[in-house]
């Protein structure tokens, strides 16, 4: 017996857009026969999944298994928004992409093999980064949003296009052993992510999966668990998590659900909103790791120069030892982020001093530390580790 389906009305005006679903082709009844077997999805389920559309935020650790998923339970479209290119370092996590892609296109390498999951597939190619200049056209032609991204900003701009067009946001975010799933939609009655996080955390205060790593395998729970949501969004069947965080903890084998309220002062779904446009501070920041871009910076290249020139100041490294242990730079002194509010009283606060981490996110944290105690002649090396290692 089917449940009770909070989206109904919504989904129901969405296709009667449409003159009439999809019908299934042979091969679509021997590829989805498992799903025809389903109560609750069956011939009608099937062809509303063949005649819906999904816009995917990022083919990155969450997209990857989202996607794939998606397209395997025969989603008719999808919208793939990613300008980047393979990396090495993707492919612990981003299972849609393989060592032959490394260097290419994440959206050619993604397209590849959701076609090879399912050849009939309309996927949307997006060669750009999701911004407020062309969220709201991006979106607009799709069913829903799934937000696959790695940072704050575009996680806001996810939310806040999903609320002014009225679209379930299928949100997830990952941290080394920790993951969270759930679905915003304000105009069905829940909150939204401004709910959850008012406004952006300073710039710096939480470390990137570059900094801070992420176990290979959790991204595709939590994707996969986003690709449930939308899957069920799409099929108008169960229950939706509004109002609901789902908290996975990897070392603990363990999920907690949390229950989020929304917020009357919300500034932008609450009862006096001051946010009327995608265009905002939160979605017009920056996406990268930096802290400021008004911190001394020096490159790894001309840091190499000045150590290559024998250079008499000191080098700090900011990273945990086990990183240090790694990969370490030859004269660095090793101090890590945590410890350095301990350590400033011992360092000479006039000597030249250049710090790096692994990306440029602590080490900017750091710099902007010494610099607020008094340091005079502190310099971030940008790109960090990562970057000393390529060249």
């Amino acid at each position: 017996m089917r449940q009770d389906f909070p989206l109904r009305n919504e989904l129901e005006t969405v296709h009667s857009g449409r003159t009439m679903l999809p019908e299934l082709t042979a091969d679509d009844r021997e590829r989805y026969s498992r799903h025809l077997l389903i109560p609750g999805v069956g011939e009608e389920g099937q062809r509303k999944l063949k005649g819906a559309s999904v816009l995917m935020i990022g083919t990155g650790g969450l997209g990857s298994p989202a996607a794939l998923y998606l397209a395997a339970a025969g989603v008719g479209r999808i919208g793939l928004v990613d300008p980047d290119v393979v990396d090495r370092s993707n492919l612990q996590r981003q299972i849609v992409h393989g060592e032959s892609w490394v260097g290419k296109s994440k959206l050619d390498s993604a397209a590849a093999r959701l076609r090879e999951l399912s050849p009939n597939l309309q996927l949307d190619l997006h060669r750009t980064r999701f911004t407020a200049d062309n969220a709201i056209e991006l979106a607009t032609p799709y069913d829903l949003i799934v937000d696959g991204s790695d940072n704050f900003p575009t996680r806001f701009l996810s939310n806040d296009t999903a609320f002014f067009l009225k679209k379930p946001n299928v949100f997830g975010s990952i941290f080394r052993f920790d993951g969270q799933v759930t679905v915003f939609a304000p105009h069905l009655g829940g909150p939204c992510y401004r709910c959850l996080l008012p406004s952006l955390p300073p710039p710096g205060a939480v470390p990137s999966c570059n900094e801070a790593g992420v176990l290979g395998v959790l991204p595709g729970i939590i994707g996969s668990l986003q690709a449930m949501e939308a899957i069920k969004l799409l099929l108008e069947l169960g229950e939706i998590p509004l109002g609901k965080l789902t908290c996975y903890d990897a070392l603990r084998s363990s999920f907690r659900v949390l229950t989020l309220r929304r917020d009357p002062a919300c500034k932008l779904c609450g009862d006096s909103p001051s946010i009327h446009s995608v265009s905002n501070p939160e979605t017009l920041a920056s996406p990268s790791c930096d802290m400021n871009s008004d911190l001394p910076t020096i490159s790894v290249s001309d840091l190499k120069a000045r150590l290559d020139a024998g250079f008499d100041g000191l080098l700090i490294d900011v990273r945990e030892p086990d990183e240090h242990a790694v990969a370490h730079i030859e004269g660095s002194r090793l101090i890590p982020l945590a410890t350095l509010p301990d350590a400033l009283p011992g360092l000479d606060k006039n000597q030249e001093i250049l710090v790096h981490c692994k990306a440029g996110g602590r080490s900017a944290r750091a710099v902007q530390a010494m610099l607020d105690a008094g340091f005079t002649n502190v310099t971030n090396v940008a790109g960090g580790m990562d970057a000393w290692l390529k060249l």
